[in-house]
């Protein structure tokens, strides 16, 4: 078996799909992407394609060490990202091959389905103890919002106490027995950040995600230090070496890598398993669309460190399109009383309606990150 061609489409709301296709007839599907970055990420695939047309589809691990090493220059968002959705694509290719689930290519599964948890709030949080509440009743046992909109590097401390009022606000509309993540997206700042950390703990978050930006992350020893609550970070992380520091020195609790970000289900095996040497919990990324979830299934079927699953079903960003409408059979990835059965058909577990993407990607899209400014004029971080 030789691949052949590797086929891509931009689909709303913000979403990359990528097949390879083979001289068999067998084929794999993979979520490629960069949130705002889209045409990077694809002209990076097709870039790609050079090493992998005319090669043999089920030696993944080293088509992976071709794409990452043989180009000198490596990791990085764009590059990784690329590498993400062709290892995802490659692994689904296989297990429709052989006729199994990847999680069996893996070692077989340690659980049977997966906890997962909604967002609610939006991009600047409001009605955060509706919005709760609503997903409770829908049988999650977890949430996600975000912590605080734009935050100066030094700000006022009415901003840390209205963060703390509309954690307070979610906490009393669920009750204490209800998962919290409390994202600050990498808005808050190191100054700022010491005092909103300790502001939460009464709260007793489910873990509290990004406190500072990835840059700064060797700040989380001397502002973190002694809270009694898990720190989560890693989205913005692309490799097992960028995650390898951050795990030795303790800095973390949960890691959040991010299937179509890190490279993939190989890659993000080996984070997961680097994790588990250290006792840290995962938790992956997946704000995106249905094949990054199904991958993220496949992993956190495997990993017995993985405790919950992020998805982006009816997320603020899902304008025009949702996850479950590129689907074939859209009971492949149903959430039932806060759990998702862990796909058990061949590859990835899900079934794309190829002539639907077709459709949606003549739509297309060219999603932005906002762009957020200070009182002063100075770029925020979003």
């Amino acid at each position: 078996m030789k691949i052949t061609k590797l086929k891509t489409w931009q689909v709303p709301p913000r979403w990359l799909f990528l097949k390879i296709e083979t001289d068999s007839g067998c084929y794999g599907w993979g979520e490629p992407v960069i949130e705002g970055r889209a045409d990077t990420v694809e002209a990076a695939v097709h870039e790609l394609a050079d090493y992998l047309v005319g090669q043999d589809p089920h030696r993944i691990e080293h088509l992976w060490n071709t794409l990452y090493r043989a180009g000198f220059y490596r990791g990085g968002p764009i590059l990784m990202s690329a590498i993400a959705g062709i290892d995802q694509a490659l692994w689904d290719l296989k297990g429709r091959d052989l006729g199994v689930p990847v999680h069996q290519l893996l070692g077989g599964a340690v659980r049977d389905k997966m906890r997962m948890y909604a967002w609610t709030g939006g991009d600047r949080p409001a009605e955060v103890g509706a919005g709760a509440k609503a997903l409770v009743d829908q049988g999650f046992t977890a949430f996600k919002m975000n912590g605080t909109p734009e935050m100066q590097i030094v700000d006022s401390h009415r901003k840390v106490d209205e963060a703390v009022a509309r954690v307070a606000e979610a906490r009393d509309a669920v009750g204490s027995d209800v998962g919290i993540g409390i994202d600050f997206h990498g808005r808050v700042h190191r100054p700022m950040a010491k005092a909103l950390l300790r502001e939460l703990e009464p709260f007793h978050p489910m873990f509290v995600e990004e406190p500072v930006a990835p840059e700064h992350l060797p700040s989380l020893k001397h502002i973190a230090g002694g809270l009694g609550y898990p720190i989560a970070t890693g989205e913005r992380l692309h490799t097992r070496f960028e995650f390898r520091d951050l795990l030795a020195e303790g800095m973390v609790d949960v890691i959040q890598p991010d299937l179509s970000h890190c490279g993939g289900i190989s890659e993000g095996l080996k984070i997961a398993t680097l994790a588990s040497a250290y006792d840290v919990a995962l938790a992956p990324h997946c704000p995106l669309g249905p094949l990054t979830l199904a991958a993220s299934l496949q992993l956190d079927a495997v990993c017995h460190n993985a405790f919950i699953q992020e998805q982006s079903m009816g997320i603020h960003y899902n304008k025009d399109n949702d996850v479950l409408d590129y689907l074939v059979d859209k009971s492949a990835l149903t959430i039932e009383n806060g759990f998702c059965a862990i796909p058990q058909g061949p590859g990835l577990g899900v079934e794309i309606d190829e002539a639907f993407v077709e459709e949606r990607a003549r739509v297309g899209h060219r999603w932005r990150n906002p762009v957020w400014t200070h009182e002063d004029g100075s770029i925020a971080e979003w």
